[in-house]
């Protein structure tokens, strides 16, 4: 590759560490990039996997004081999510790739429309569950919850972009948490995904990997995710969720492209 093309992998990187840290939906922009600079899908799935883990360790840790007090459900939604990224990564081992290609447009639609229609939804999912507390979601919920964080977990350890979008949308129908502490959550979660994945495809594919292009992707991806994070929690709940569905918007046009 050209030095122009390295750094345009490491500029892709940054911009996707600074959007998975406020939507989650940055492979669609690394991994294109790659495509375009001649670098096999596969390799270019598993090296930008593993490059955007950096990136989601400091979107996490930007996020961190977000985090204070989301203990009760992070205690069940992290095992879920880290039990649903070893499935997801089993399945991409043992399946073509044509399986979730049809299935990932649909996901995404749906958690877009989660995220639009949250308010009502929400109001909706609490009348029937009751007017417990975030703090003790109730049995429903507490059950959707975690099955739906299981089910993304799967979604992510298989094709990692947009699972943020859909953690967003199951958390606005079923919390009412500010949307801020609830994208921390999603952060912590979908790093937990990605380490995963990023994991089985070192342990498997070790010499597929093109370790320049993840090292790129991992330095951008740092920066972008601090970034994200720092301007991130500035964004009122409204911003925000335009970001998210905007965002998502775009993805799903290069989706079905």
């Amino acid at each position: 590759m050209t030095p122009l093309e390295l750094f345009l992998i490491a500029l892709a990187g940054l911009g996707a560490g600074a959007i998975n840290s406020l939507v989650g939906s940055g492979t669609l922009i690394t991994f294109p990039t790659l495509i375009a600079f001649g670098v096999p899908p596969v390799t270019a799935t598993m090296s930008n996997a593993i490059g955007l883990v950096a990136g989601g360790v400091s979107g996490t840790w930007g996020y961190r004081k977000e985090l204070r007090g989301q203990w009760p459900r992070l205690r069940w939604q992290i095992p879920a999510s880290f039990v649903g990224a070893l499935l997801g990564a089993w399945l991409l081992l043992h399946l073509p790739e044509t399986v979730f290609e049809t299935v990932v447009p649909v996901l995404l639609i749906l958690a877009l429309l989660l995220v639009v229609f949250q308010p009502k939804i929400q109001k909706w999912v609490l009348q029937r569950t009751g007017d417990d507390t975030d703090g003790d979601l109730g049995p429903v919920r507490t059950t959707l919850l975690i099955v739906g964080t299981f089910a993304v977990g799967i979604y992510g350890g298989y094709f990692t972009a947009a699972q943020g979008i859909l953690l967003m949308g199951l958390f606005g129908a079923l919390l009412q948490d500010h949307i801020q502490r609830q994208n921390a959550a999603k952060n912590l979660l979908s790093l937990i995904v990605n380490v995963v994945a990023a994991s089985a495809y070192i342990l498997v594919a070790f010499d597929r990997i093109n370790w320049t292009v993840a090292a790129l992707i991992a330095v951008g991806s740092l920066i972008g995710g601090w970034l994200g994070s720092h301007y991130g929690r500035r964004l009122s709940p409204v911003a925000l969720r335009t970001v998210i569905v905007v965002v998502g918007l775009i993805g799903l046009y290069r989706l079905l492209a």
